[in-house]
């Protein structure tokens, strides 16, 4: 029966946006999130988060390579560093169903869920499903949150500097506040802002010649075609500043 619920669920995810995760659920401080569809998402965000986190998934059959999936898992028993990280299907599954556990045991899990959600669901929608649910600061979560948070401007309009600065915020969302006026502020009262900081940092330095290399041909090698600018109007655009982040940004008075 438990098997027949997570078909049903991981099929449904081709059109249906969870209205949670496991992850947003997790999380004791709460979570601000609206979901957006990808053609209205900047093609500077989309494929800086390309080039970031899994250049290989619009080309790539399946979730992950076992080859580097084996990698990964000898590097764990070793206590060495991860040599490549999750693909974006399986960040999706961990957002998606599983927690912040490091465990051998999580990560096998991870990947079998991540399996199974890539025979289900398209790339364009896997990516779809990322950028609206990855984690952009300690209680955001998507695109739409996080740029208007941090940058009072509609997903589609990210420039290429807000882009990579989005992108970075993803191994380490946890450490960083929006800046006055706006921007991100890394002097956080945990005392980690570095560890946002570096990530970021590494993908300002990174991701522009990804860009001037590629250009958005990664993200219209997944369907997507076009420029979000020219998207025509629709009500889930994500166009105006949703209240959960007005609230945000008034009650850390940083407007």
């Amino acid at each position: 029966m438990v098997f027949v619920v997570q078909a049903l669920v991981m099929v449904a995810l081709r059109w249906v946006d969870p209205p949670t995760t496991a992850f947003m659920a997790a999380n004791p401080a709460g979570s601000i999130q609206q979901s957006v569809p990808v053609e209205h998402v900047s093609r500077n965000f989309l494929a800086a988060v390309i080039a970031h986190e899994d250049a290989q998934l619009p080309y790539r059959s399946g979730a992950f390579e076992w080859e580097a999936l084996l990698d990964r898992a000898q590097a764990h028993l070793r206590g060495e560093d991860d040599p490549s990280g999750s693909t974006i299907p399986q960040q999706v599954a961990k957002n998606l169903f599983l927690n912040q556990e490091l465990s051998a045991w999580r990560k096998a899990v991870e990947a079998g869920l991540a399996a199974e959600l890539a025979l289900v669901v398209d790339d364009r929608r896997m990516l779809e499903l990322y950028v609206n649910h990855a984690q952009f600061g300690p209680t955001l979560y998507g695109v739409c949150a996080a740029s208007w948070y941090y940058f009072d401007t509609p997903p589609d309009t990210l420039y290429p500097e807000q882009a990579f600065q989005l992108a970075g915020l993803l191994p380490s969302p946890g450490h960083v506040q929006r800046a006055p006026g706006g921007g991100l502020d890394f002097e956080v009262e945990d005392g980690l802002g570095w560890l946002s900081r570096s990530h970021v940092l590494n993908a300002q330095a990174r991701l522009p010649r990804h860009l001037d290399r590629l250009g958005f041909q990664p993200v219209e090698d997944l369907g997507i075609t076009g420029l979000a600018a020219d998207e025509p109007d629709s009500g889930d655009d994500c166009s105006e500043r949703p209240q959960e982040i007005a609230d945000l940004i008034a009650a850390e008075g940083t407007a």
